[in-house]
């Protein structure tokens, strides 16, 4: 047992990583279920970090394509975060990996994921703190959360005997199971929710890890001897973490290892990770009828059961029983509810077909603001623009399109060739095809300009970059 006169601070780590797509179509590739307010105004990531301020300075885990929305998200709330920014998705044992390294030894890691409904913050932490004698000497503390019904959605953590420094060991770990079984469990009173979270000393997850996962260590290794650090952005270096095998950190580690401790969690938790889920959390209506998003446009006539989650235009369901329906710009789910889980499989059908509704919304968020693509056509797109106050668009160019900007709130300063343009609103100016140019916000109010794009050839690819405040290469503005 390590001897240590006082406690160590804790560090919490919050796992940002995950694609999210059993809530497509709210959910999607390029903005996953983390950055999306399902519950409320407040993103589950925000949620989240707000839970963990008080235990201890936030890092968060994830990759380089969302580290804007995970910024986004850290300035709203008002708290600091340093981020690690994976290369390529390998699952929760490389990530946590990652942070083992970049602690000191002695360092407590708190890791939880970025997407879990907990609505009591106080004991959750209250249960985290209670772990720290656990973690001190030297067991991996995983926590469990007490069933409230026989539920096949989760995995199970069986408990062992008390231990000494409080909790229980842990017996097994079980898959999630069908729902005979999970009847069983609930009934022997011994069996936990596991929640994939966990506390652990720096030293002992990295002796863990190099034991148990050799190869994922070593690639982890290898790829943070040559990190990059710019400021609060820590990038592993990308040849040596792709070889990582991607495995998460329950097979990789937690199944194999023998000092594992599990601590009871009573209070509500949800990991959110079905639209099922995100119904139980959402307004009651009659009947069993459930809404979210924008509760005031979901009606319902002669409907029972049914989970409506709204958004800009009214959704009518009529004489529906057992229904999901979530209602988004560009794309419409229907699903009975007991078939919830295979969103997933209908996200991969969209990509076989090459549908961009798969991954990315119609509304983008970028770095300086965001657009919404309004209308499209062979040879013509309509975009409205949001610059944030301060914000501005890489100096760049096109090869295949030239672009009309239209100003309708805002003031916009546009460099175009040699010249600078100071526009209002209801002013206008052309972007010939191959000419240098760039959109800023000067203002203190938000900008919103309509684009519309003309040329042979639309993708967001034909972009070359001359200048980028966001150190971003030629691919998307």
């Amino acid at each position: 047992m390590k001897q240590n006169t006082m406690p160590m601070p804790i560090r919490p780590i919050v796992l940002c990583g995950g694609s999210g797509t059993r809530l497509w179509p709210l959910s999607r590739k390029a903005f996953p279920k983390q950055f999306i307010p399902l519950l409320g105004d407040k993103s589950l990531l925000r949620l989240t970090l707000e839970r963990l301020a008080p235990l201890g300075a936030l890092w968060c885990i994830g990759s380089e394509a969302h580290r804007f929305l995970t910024d986004d998200t850290a300035r709203a709330a008002g708290i600091p975060v340093q981020q690690i920014l994976e290369p390529s998705a390998r699952n929760t044992a490389a990530a946590m990996a990652l942070a083992a390294l970049q602690a000191s030894p002695e360092d407590l890691l708190l890791f939880c994921p970025a997407d879990h409904y907990i609505p009591d913050a106080a004991g959750f932490a209250d249960m985290v703190r209670s772990a720290v004698p656990c973690a001190e000497a030297g067991r991996i503390v995983t926590f469990g959360v007490v069933p409230h019904h026989p539920s096949t959605a989760y995995g199970y953590i069986e408990q062992g005997a008390e231990l000494p420094e409080g909790g229980m060991a842990v017996s097994r770990f079980v898959e999630k199971p069908a729902l005979d079984s999970a009847k069983a469990m609930l009934a022997k009173g011994t069996f936990l929710w596991n929640a994939g979270i966990f506390l652990a000393r720096s030293d002992d997850l990295r002796t863990a890890l190099e034991r148990h996962a050799p190869q994922i260590w070593q690639a982890c290794v290898d790829a943070m001897a040559r990190k990059q650090v710019e400021g609060h952005l820590v990038r592993p270096e990308a040849t040596a973490f792709n070889a990582a095998p991607s495995d998460s950190i329950d097979y990789a580690v937690m199944e194999k290892h023998d000092r594992l401790a599990v601590h009871r969690f009573a209070g509500a938790w949800s990991d959110v990770g079905s639209w099922n889920a995100v119904a139980e959390l959402s307004q009651d209506r009659s009947h069993g009828n459930r809404t979210a998003g924008s509760h005031d446009q979901a009606h319902f006539l002669a409907s029972e059961h049914t989970f409506v989650h709204a958004g800009s235009r009214p959704v009518v369901a009529i004489g529906t029983r057992h229904l999901l329906i979530v209602d988004t710009p560009d794309a419409l789910l229907v699903a009975e509810a007991s078939h919830a889980e295979q969103v997933k499989q209908a996200v991969a059908l969209l990509e076989a077909k090459a549908a961009p509704q798969a991954a990315v919304h119609r509304k983008v968020n970028r770095p300086w603001g965001q657009y919404d693509s309004v209308d499209q056509g062979p040879r013509h797109q309509v975009k409205r623009i949001t610059v944030w106050p301060g914000g501005k668009l890489s100096l760049q160019m096109h090869h295949h399109r030239a672009e009309h900007w239209i100003v309708v709130k805002g003031t916009a300063l546009v460099t175009r060739g040699d010249e600078q343009l100071l526009l209002h609103e209801n002013q206008s100016t052309y972007i010939p095809l191959g000419v240098k140019h760039r959109l800023e916000n000067p203002g203190k109010t938000d900008l919103e300009i309509i684009e519309v794009q003309s040329g042979g050839y639309l993708g967001e690819d034909d972009i070359v970059r001359f200048e980028d405040t966001y150190g971003r290469a030629n691919n998307t503005d």
